[in-house]
């Protein structure tokens, strides 16, 4: 007998909307990826809080990293329409992300990359 999969609850969507959400942490000076790791951590039991979490620390772990470069390519000038870019697709994607999870459904992020899987 195969084990049946956790229904999706709004308990269940609601933790994994605050995976995504817990992202704006960095405006208060906490790492962007710090909020969707406790999640995942915390919520390891239920797979779709646990997708959806590891989904946030995944897209968020690459947009530091696509910041990082961006930055660094200022002294180029390339920055100067990279990193605002960058930033702006990834506040777009984080409210795409919380609002799909709220409504119950999988989303993966693009331009990801999987570290957590």
């Amino acid at each position: 007998m195969t084990a049946q999969p956790n229904p999706i609850t709004a308990d269940t969507r609601n933790w994994s909307t605050l995976s995504h959400l817990s992202a704006f942490a960095v405006f208060v000076g906490i790492p962007s990826f710090i909020g969707p790791l406790v999640m995942w951590l915390l919520r390891k039991e239920d797979a779709f809080a646990e997708f959806h979490a590891k989904e946030a620390l995944n897209f968020n772990i690459s947009f530091i990293i696509y910041a990082i470069i961006a930055a660094l390519s200022i002294i180029v000038l390339v920055g100067l329409i990279a990193l605002p870019a960058v930033l702006i697709t990834w506040f777009v994607l984080v409210i795409k992300g919380a609002v799909r999870a709220s409504a119950g459904e999988y989303y993966r992020y693009p331009m990801t990359m999987r570290f957590v899987s």
